[in-house]
Formats: structure tokens, C-alpha cells, sequence
């Protein structure tokens, strides 16, 4: 039904504890600080309101909190990279050396082990990134040409099925990215470009079997932070009252943040451990296929730009922007 094991999973994120604890540190962190800032800016919209009626008062504690969400939005906007860098690759670096039952080295913690292969295999936060969004791109090529496939198939009302189908795909595919990234840590490439070129390639040769551990990982995912949303909302809801002229939506809001809190930092290790293993699994003595290889640049601009980089990184002549990668469309 899938190639990962979930009992294995669980074991890998106990082994990995100080990254857990890290996590939860800093999505419960960002939890937080959006319900404080929110809160302020509720009460410093409630106290302007104050000079007026009721009804500016009511409109001015909406905005004022509108606010303070917006501006936390913000902040997290501008930390994403850092997160990504320090968070997320250094989990997945040491899942990845205990995947492969490799011990850790002794008198040093997970955590300063993790950052130290971090640094030596993307050297800087922009290159991490500018990667990630690149892989993104041509995942998205990939499961377009998966329900291409599909789509040619003379089944009546197969387009609707397969409209639900596609954006059931769009969030499977949402933490294969991060696969991507182990495979270039797990290989040891001095060039991290090359590396995701082939990752990907391996990915796109096997993407039916990835889509359908993707599609498993995703219902369970998703189902375990429903309930965790259904848990929060009473004392979301509590929270609330709290804020001065105190809304009824915020209960909900409240606790769809900390719902995502609970989903990033506990909820998606566990996902990316079976991803992992499912990815390691299907691709075990594969070699990159060269028709997927120009099947990929024939769809991606993304997988060009990838290749042009990895061309350039070996040639010691390769910079990165990260706000003109952004900017690439497939």
C-alpha cells in the first residue's frame, strides 16, 4: 500500500528529540507571538475606538488586530529562510545519517552536528532557499505531466475526478521538496544543484509510486491536524475573551494557528521520515534516467535554471538571487 514504515518513523523522531523540542520551540514561538501582537494591536484598536461609539470602537479593535496579525505575517515572511536553513535542513540531516544507521558523533549535540553539514553542503542561506523554491517548480512539472498522463484516458467524467485529483496532488507534493534536499545531504555533493538535478530526475522516473506515498502521508497528516484543531478550539476560544472587544472568529483563527504549530513541528517530521524512507526505498540502484532528464527540461524552465546553476557551480562561476528565482515560472 505504501513503502514506509510508520513504526520506524516514530522511532526516527524520538531519536531526533533536541530537533523535535527545537521545532516545537520555534512554530509555538511564532504561535504565540501571533496571538500577542494580534492582541495588541485588538487593544490599541479598542482604545482609539474608545473616542468614538460603539460601532467605531468595534471596527477599530477589527482593524487593530488586522494589523498586528498582518504585521507578525510579515516578520515570518522575512524569517523563512532562516527557519528553513536552520530548522528544517538540520532535521532532515540528521534523519537522513540515521536512515542510514550512521551513529552521531560523540561530545557533539544533533543540533551543532546538523548546522556544521548544513553549512558545508549549501555554504549559505540563499543558496538553500533559491534551491528549495527551484525544486518546488519542477515537483509542480511533475505531477502536471503525471495527470497529463491520466488525463488522456477516454473515461466519461474523468475530467471533474481528476480536477479533485489535481488539487489533492497540489498539497501531497507539499513537503517532497524537502526529500530533495535530503538526497543532495545523503549523496555528500560538493555541488548542491547537481545534486537536486538528479533527485529530481529519480523523483520524476518514479513519481507514481512517490505520489501515491505523498497521497497516504497527506490524508494522515491532514487528519491529525483536524483533530488537533478540534482539541484547540476551546481554548482558543478562551483566548479570545481575552482581547479587548473580543471577536467571533478568533476562536477559529486561533486555533487553526496553533493547529499548524502542532502540524509543523510535530506532525510534518514525521511525514518527511516516511517520505524519506519511501524516496530511498523506490530509488535504491536506480541511475537517472536521460529521457526524464530532457523530459523535465522540456516542462521547467525551473529544471533549466537548476541544471544552469549546477553548470556554473562546477565552474566556480555561479551567483545566487534569490528575488529573480522567485520570479521563474515552469
Amino acid at each position: 500500500m505504501w513503502d514506509f514504515s510508520m513504526r520506524r518513523a516514530l522511532r526516527l523522531l524520538l531519536a531526533t528529540m533536541p530537533f523535535i523540542i527545537l521545532r516545537c520551540a520555534v512554530y509555538f514561538g511564532i504561535s504565540v507571538a501571533y496571538v500577542l501582537i494580534t492582541g495588541v494591536g485588538a487593544g490599541v484598536g479598542w482604545g482609539i475606538g474608545g473616542l468614538g461609539d460603539s460601532s467605531f470602537q468595534a471596527s477599530a479593535t477589527l482593524w487593530g488586530g488586522v494589523a498586528g496579525f498582518g504585521l507578525t505575517a510579515g516578520v515570518m515572511y522575512f524569517l523563512r529562510e532562516y527557519i528553513l536553513y536552520v530548522v528544517k535542513a538540520g532535521h532532515i540531516a540528521v534523519l537522513v545519517r540515521l536512515i542510514d544507521q550512521q551513529p552521531m558523533p560523540e561530545g557533539k549535540s544533533q543540533i551543532s552536528y546538523a548546522s556544521s553539514i548544513v553549512k558545508q553542503r549549501f555554504a549559505q542561506t540563499s543558496v538553500l532557499f533559491t534551491l528549495d523554491q527551484l525544486s518546488k517548480g519542477v515537483i509542480r512539472a511533475v505531477t502536471g505531466l503525471v495527470q497529463g498522463l491520466t488525463s488522456l484516458l477516454p473515461i466519461p467524467g474523468l475530467s471533474q475526478i481528476m480536477g479533485i485529483v489535481r488539487a489533492f496532488l497540489r498539497i501531497a507534493v507539499g513537503l517532497v521538496d524537502e526529500v530533495i534536499l535530503a538526497y543532495a545531504i545523503r549523496t555528500n555533493s560538493n555541488n548542491p544543484w547537481a545534486s537536486a538535478q538528479t533527485a529530481l530526475v529519480l523523483y520524476g522516473q518514479n513519481a507514481k509510486n512517490m505520489l501515491k506515498n505523498a497521497a497516504w502521508l497527506t490524508l494522515i497528516t491532514y487528519g491529525l491536524a483536524a483533530l488537533v484543531f478540534l482539541v484547540m478550539l476551546t481554548p482558543a476560544a478562551a483566548l479570545v475573551y481575552v482581547i479587548p472587544g473580543a471577536w467571533s472568529a478568533g476562536g477559529v483563527i486561533f486555533a487553526l494557528i496553533f493547529a499548524w504549530a502542532v502540524k509543523a513541528a510535530v506532525i510534518e517530521p514525521f511525514a518527511i521520515a516516511c517520505l524519506l524512507q519511501a524516496y530511498f526505498k523506490v530509488i535504491e540502484g536506480q541511475t537517472p534516467d536521460p529521457a526524464w532528464d530532457e523530459r523535465l527540461s522540456g516542462v521547467s524552465k525551473k529544471f533549466i535554471t537548476l541544471k544552469e546553476k549546477a553548470t556554473g557551480w562546477a565552474s566556480g562561476s555561479t551567483t545566487v538571487d534569490p528575488a529573480s528565482s522567485n520570479k521563474e515560472q515552469l
